[in-house]
């Protein structure tokens, strides 16, 4: 009862709360973005106080790409879905939100991409993926590395590789093959300032621009002595003795691979254009690692197969370790020996034992070499499991038959449809709140005003939220989330009629305000809670099963269901306590919607409660229901169970809890009127009052 008191008597500090943590925080948030990071045609992604609309509302641009192979060879299904997921990786990467990537018919590829997406963004998408294989020069963490300071113009003495250097073989590559994703970073940060990155060279994924002289290091002097000159003719520098040799990494390489941020979304855009006799500096896919590549040794068509399975152990039995079995044809079975015997002699430990897969300019996996390859079958494992595996098999096969998109057409999607679609959901909602709106005042009367304020805040809150996400997330509103939004209306105010109705039945039973609030809110937050959950787990499964437009109506109907419950909790409820303070509602004004004269005269009638179902009228509480109540018989606020079968003689006749003055009776005056009210409707004759009272003292 403690706790109870305490939260009836702090219900304003609940509303003060409520609205700084879910309205002014969050809208001073998006002020702010809107302020610093306002969108534009510059920034589409940046915030703004309207959400952002998806392709069907916004419109757009579709593009229809028609997959075709460079040998002529049949595409499947399989190459057709790993091309999707090629250029998924690069719109995604590339800061497009909600855009739309299916196959349509089996052969071609449908890309629709909200607004008016850049010439580079379409380029982009119709580029062709190629797979090849590049030698490790080193490789580090995915961020930007500090140079020494400039001063003492030593090499850092915190293990860091020297500039054109390689990595310090104690921290260098694994020591058995295993994808580049996994490998442990050797470069620590030193102290200094980030080399700028010169022009013509791309710190995403591209080769590095122009043949430059190589560095003093990378020639054997000593790292004191060396004085990089990045302005030499580039006809000096001698060539390079193998695709491994470290001459290859000019100061200009070094710098760019310093300065390069995998953990930047740009530079994981891939998308080739690499080219194949040059140095590569670029990313692992999934940007964890940062790579200096050498040229490219075998290309990705001279794949003849690939699988994913458990890999047999050295004596044929099958192990419980997941890899990927690769076969080579003769040509590349050729290369690929040459190239294996010069990295197997490097040894485990140096980053040049390890040789690349490059996926459309990003590093797919970067596994050791631990015996010379001769015969053109190659087993990559390491820590696999069977998604992995399979994933980097499918990968691997796509090489194999490298696609070419031909772009069949290009077509805007005129946002005059998206609007007027807009603008139908947006009327179909406010038809379906008027309708809600003029039910609640015309069955709650001054009541169903707290529907409409709960409802409007329900509203902002939604609203901010949205906004929030297509700046904070890029989540996009669609068609199907605004049908969402819509259908959240009623389900919203379904919470509040289940409450009005557990007050009013308290009410009904002769409670008074106050404490019908308390006992009706008890009673119905369950029913509430039972009934949001469902809808709850509908959306967290219809989005997880769905595809395309139907994941937006899951999210919005789950997004609007928590909403749903921290406003009636939150909100809700203590308006409700502060109301059951005023007269007006107190006293049970008859436009209050509390009359209790109306709902008297509703008590003897059948009522329809939902669901089909209706309940029959129940007497008012009895002596005996308040002395099971005040004896402990029946919990306080549990209803009193008063279920009869049809056809059962009629229950004794209720008797009133009040006198003609309005005095509340007794317990033995109750006992007393109510074995009168048995007798009468036995036909027997009344005792002496003054004998039952006397009785009853």
């Amino acid at each position: 009862m403690a706790n109870s008191s305490t939260r009836r008597s702090r219900p304003v500090r609940t509303l003060v709360i409520f609205a700084v943590l879910t309205m002014l925080l969050p809208f001073a948030g998006l002020a702010a973005g809107t302020y610093l990071d306002g969108r534009s045609d510059d920034n589409p992604d940046g915030a703004s106080y309207a959400p952002g609309l998806a392709l069907d509302l916004q419109g757009g641009t579709q593009i229809i790409l028609t997959p075709t192979t460079t040998d002529g060879s049949q595409v499947t299904s399989e190459n057709l879905n790993e091309a999707i997921n090629v250029i998924r990786q690069r719109i995604d990467s590339s800061g497009v939100s909600e855009a739309e990537i299916a196959s349509q018919g089996g052969g071609n590829i449908v890309v629709g991409i909200p607004g008016r997406p850049s010439q580079a963004t379409i380029d982009l998408v119709s580029t062709a993926a190629q797979m090849r294989f590049r030698p490790v020069l080193t490789y580090a963490q995915g961020i930007p590395m500090p140079e020494p300071s400039a001063e003492d113009g030593t090499a850092p003495e915190d293990g860091t590789a020297p500039e054109g250097g390689t990595a310090p073989e104690e921290e260098a590559g694994p020591a058995e093959e295993a994808p580049a994703e996994e490998a442990p970073a050797e470069e620590a940060p030193a102290d200094g300032a980030t080399q700028d990155v010169p022009e013509g060279t791309s710190p995403g994924g591209r080769s590095a621009a122009g043949p430059v002289p190589a560095p003093a290091v990378a020639a054997g002097l000593p790292a004191d002595t060396a004085t990089p000159s990045p302005t030499a003719p580039a006809e000096d520098a001698a060539p390079p003795a193998d695709p491994s040799d470290m001459a290859q990494i000019t100061p200009e390489v070094q710098a760019q691979f310093e300065a390069l941020d995998c953990t930047d979304q740009e530079n994981l855009v891939g998308g080739g254009g690499d080219d194949p006799n040059s140095v590569l500096v670029t990313c692992s896919q999934d940007g964890t690692t940062k790579f200096v590549l050498g040229p490219v040794e075998v290309e990705g068509t001279h794949i003849r197969n690939a699988t994913s399975g458990l890999m047999p152990g050295p004596n044929g039995v099958t192990t419980n370790e997941w890899g990927v079995s690769l076969e080579l044809d003769s040509t590349g079975a050729r290369q690929f020996a040459q190239t294996s015997q010069r990295l197997y002699s490097y040894g485990q430990g140096d980053p040049r034992n390890q040789f690349a897969i490059v996926l459309d300019g990003l590093v797919v996996s970067a596994p050791g070499i631990n015996t010379p390859i001769n015969d053109g079958r190659a087993q990559i494992t390491g820590s696999f499991n069977r998604d992995s595996a399979a994933t980097l098999a499918n990968q691997l096969s796509f090489g194999a038959l490298p696609l070419q998109f031909d772009v069949q057409s290009q077509q805007e999607i005129s946002a005059t449809l998206g609007s007027e679609q807009l603008r139908n959901g947006m009327l179909a909602g406010l038809i379906g709140l008027v309708l809600v709106v003029v039910y609640s005042l015309f069955q709650y009367r001054a009541l169903g005003l707290l529907t409409v304020a709960s409802l409007v805040v329900a509203g902002i809150i939604t609203y901010v939220a949205i906004s929030l996400l297509s700046w904070g997330m890029g989540y996009r509103l669609s068609l199907p989330g605004v049908a969402g939004l819509i259908v959240a209306i009623g389900f919203t105010a379904d919470s509040f009629i289940v409450y009005f109705e557990r007050i009013r039945d308290e009410l009904r039973n002769g409670r008074t305000l106050q404490f019908a609030v308390q006992r009706g809110w008890q009673r119905a937050r369950r029913t509430i809670y039972a009934a949001k959950a469902v809808n709850l787990i509908s959306a967290i499964i219809l989005y997880y099963l769905a595809v395309g437009g139907v994941q937006g109506f899951a999210f919005t109907l789950g997004l609007t269901t928590v909403i749903d419950v921290a406003v009636v909790v939150w909100f809700t409820h203590p308006v409700m306590e502060l109301i059951a303070k005023m007269r007006f509602f107190r006293d049970g004004h008859v436009a209050s919607g509390l009359s209790r004269e109306r709902l008297t005269m509703s008590a003897f009638k059948p009522r329809y409660v939902g669901a089909g179902r209706v309940a029959m009228p129940e007497p008012a509480a009895t002596a005996a229901d308040v002395n099971a109540e005040a004896e402990g018989e029946v919990p306080a606020g549990e209803p009193v169970d008063r279920s009869v079968l049809v056809g059962a003689p009629p229950s004794t006749p209720a008797v009133p809890v009040t006198d003609a003055s309005g005095r509340r009776l007794t317990i033995a005056e109750r006992r007393a009127a109510e074995r009168r009210a048995a007798a009468q409707s036995a036909g027997a004759d009344v005792p002496s009052t003054d004998g039952e009272n006397e009785e009853g003292r």
